[in-house]
């Protein structure tokens, strides 16, 4: 008399394991789409203002171009404190912006850097970004327990590179690239297991589609500084 019964609460089972495996899916496509369209914003952005000198001259050449390295760090605080607070809508909204203001601060990167170089220095941090965020989101082991490090270890970093700003040392530089490169793979494999584990199938589509920015913007930092860092390794001078 149970076997029916219990027949059916398997493939009950099963078909809701399927029903969450299908959304997760889709919920960490959606994240890897938006850091992409991301990405590409920023690329656009920073080509477009490093080939009009009527833009990057009047920036670069003026004391504006403190404003440009710092605004990006102002989106990173106003999406630290009003995550909990903005609509779906509007932390969209702010993703694209912070992107173009991205593209922005690193037109320089074009002025420095050969195009061979950025490319090959973006096709090694692609490479790293997705092997170490694949790792974060097929390990069964707790990366949380990692994460006090980590984040010391961005702290630091922090730090030492407006130390730096100062002081112009080739040493310290070469030691915070080698120190950001591992921290932010690191961080690039936690943060992609705590976006595979906050996705709930229960989430309504605006939380849903919250989270899925949100996830974008961590991994797109991750991403953009992991290949800032490799720049000071593969980079060529103009």
């Amino acid at each position: 008399m149970n076997t029916p019964n219990l027949g059916y609460r398997a493939g009950a089972g099963a078909q809701t394991g399927a029903v969450y495996d299908e959304g997760l899916r889709q919920h960490m496509l959606r994240v890897y789409n938006y850091m992409g369209v991301g990405l590409v914003v920023t690329g656009l952005v920073a080509f477009m203002i490093s080939s009009t000198p009527a833009l990057y001259v009047p920036i670069f050449s003026s004391p504006l171009k403190w404003v440009v390295m710092l605004a990006p760090l102002a989106f990173v605080m106003l999406f630290s404190f009003k995550m909990q607070t903005m609509s779906a809508a509007s932390a969209q909204a702010m993703f694209w912006a912070f992107c173009a203001v991205m593209g922005l601060s690193l037109a320089s990167v074009f002025l420095v850097f050969t195009g061979t170089s950025i490319a090959r220095t973006f096709f090694i941090a692609a490479t790293m970004f997705g092997a170490t965020s694949l790792y974060g989101y097929t390990t069964r082991r707790d990366l949380t327990q990692f994460s006090s490090f980590m984040i010391m270890g961005l702290i630091g970093v922090v730090i030492a590179s407006i130390v730096n700003i100062f002081l112009g040392s080739t040493a310290l530089q070469f030691a915070i690239s080698v120190i950001g490169i591992a921290v932010f793979i690191g961080l690039t494999a936690w943060d992609t297991q705590t976006i595979k584990e906050q996705y709930a199938e229960n989430f309504d589509a605006e939380s849903r589609q919250k989270l899925a920015v949100f996830g974008a913007f961590s991994l797109y930092l991750n991403f953009i500084n992991i290949f800032q860092l490799l720049l000071n390794f593969t980079g060529e001078r103009e």
